[in-house]
């Protein structure tokens, strides 16, 4: 668990709730408790507030007109890039790529950096705890290459191995993309220790961001990563909008993604030129709206403060897990020294999905199966478990109701 400093002012979970629309819903006549941060968060309203003043009041193609809602949709759009190569620590604005999300940005650099540079009998090492989104795409390109897919092992606590992991790294090691932190498990990795050992070898280092940008301050410059992918979904802003973060000369170096309108200077039926960073990867239309919005989901955490956040989220896990401990048959899967705010969970002879439908049923919402990360559940000799995650709205009183809910499913089921 992270260790963090007293929070400096009064976190008012209470407030906080008020300002995020769905959480006031019933499901099934019970009120809603949403505990399924990990899959996606709620968005506060004033992020909604931000998708509907976009389109009522400035939608338009940006970056090529010249009429007055052009250049405000284009300003809009931009200081978002600004303010990801701010929360990133990115040394340039240039070296932000905006995507979809965590796996677009994953597949970008497998389909440009990994087509160019990945040979026949080239290494990739990948962790045995990767979301599928950091596993396919690398063995989709090893399938192409004939290139070599290795996996760093993890021990019962779900933590890394990293003796297991030096011994890897050989000459032929070219990129190393790992989780900063385990959808599944919560466990938060050495990303800057991983990135060091690799870089000693020559290699270079994606870091799937898409569960530590919530939860973790983010500093792409201190890590010295050379890739870093991240959804704004999952912390507080629209789906479908992300960004990749690369170093600029590794940006340069590589293809674009796709072709079209946006990333070229000049097209001829013969030749076309591409365009300067970070557009030469922005084909098309973005996703305007979303990115926009996505500023204001920023600036939402910020106001709060990140470390008052993370304090009231460790003080939820800390709670949750002495909680479920205290549940005879409950056995919680990842016991890693440094978490964030994920439990995951089986109980003997009972399916997680019934557990979840019946848990459903209490207005409850959890994510139940294998998380998209099934060589994981492979490791632990399991189907999959029930994950609890928890966000900056979350309270004791819904840990309580969840263990309630828990007991009276396991008596049924058992």
């Amino acid at each position: 668990m992270i260790q963090t400093a007293p929070i400096q002012q009064i976190y008012d979970v209470a407030a906080i709730r008020r300002q995020f629309p769905v959480l006031s819903r019933e499901v099934k006549g019970k009120r809603l408790i949403y505990l399924d941060n990990a899959a996606t968060s709620q968005k506060p309203q004033v992020v909604l507030d931000a998708l509907t003043r976009y389109y009522t009041d400035i939608n338009a193609n940006i970056h090529r007109g010249i009429h007055t809602l052009a250049e405000e949709a284009t300003a809009a759009f931009e200081l978002t890039r600004d303010a990801i190569q701010r929360f990133l620590n990115a040394s340039s604005r240039e070296e932000i790529i905006f995507t979809k999300g965590t796996t677009e940005s994953i597949n970008l650099v497998a389909y440009t950096w990994g087509r160019q540079n990945i040979k026949a009998g080239d290494e990739i090492i990948i962790s045995t705890m990767e979301h599928h989104s950091n596993i396919v795409p690398w063995l989709m390109l090893c399938e192409e290459k004939g290139a070599v897919l290795k996996v760093i092992p993890i021990n019962d606590d779900g933590e890394l191995l990293m003796d297991e992991y030096k011994k890897l790294i050989t000459k032929r090691t070219k990129l190393v993309s790992v989780v900063h932190v385990s959808n599944a498990l919560g466990t938060i990795n050495p990303v800057k220790e991983i990135i060091k050992i690799a870089h000693e070898a020559g290699a270079i280092v994606l870091v799937d961001g898409a569960q530590s940008t919530v939860h973790l301050d983010i500093d792409v410059t201190d890590l010295d990563c050379d890739f870093f992918a991240f959804s704004g979904h999952k912390l507080y802003g629209p789906t479908g909008i992300g960004a990749l973060y690369g170093k600029r000369d590794l940006l340069l170096s590589m293809h674009p993604f796709q072709g079209g309108g946006e990333m070229i200077k000049e097209v001829s039926f013969q030749s076309f030129s591409y365009n300067d960073l970070p557009y030469k990867f922005e084909a098309g239309t973005p996703n305007v709206a979303d990115a926009v919005a996505l500023k204001t989901a920023f600036d939402y955490t910020e106001a709060l403060g990140k470390e008052n956040i993370r304090q009231h989220e460790n003080e939820l896990l800390s709670y949750a897990t002495e909680q479920l401990d205290a549940i005879e048959g409950i056995r919680i899967i990842g016991r890693a020294k440094e978490k964030i705010s994920v439990l995951s969970f089986v109980v003997e002879n009972v399916h997680p999905q019934d557990l979840g439908i019946l848990l459903d049923n209490r207005g409850i919402a959890v994510r139940t199966g294998h998380h998209c990360a099934q060589p994981l559940m492979d490791r632990f000799g399991i189907p999959g478990t029930t994950r609890a995650s928890f966000a900056l709205y979350n309270t004791k009183e819904e840990i309580d109701e969840l263990a309630i809910g828990l007991q009276k499913a396991i008596k049924l089921l058992s």
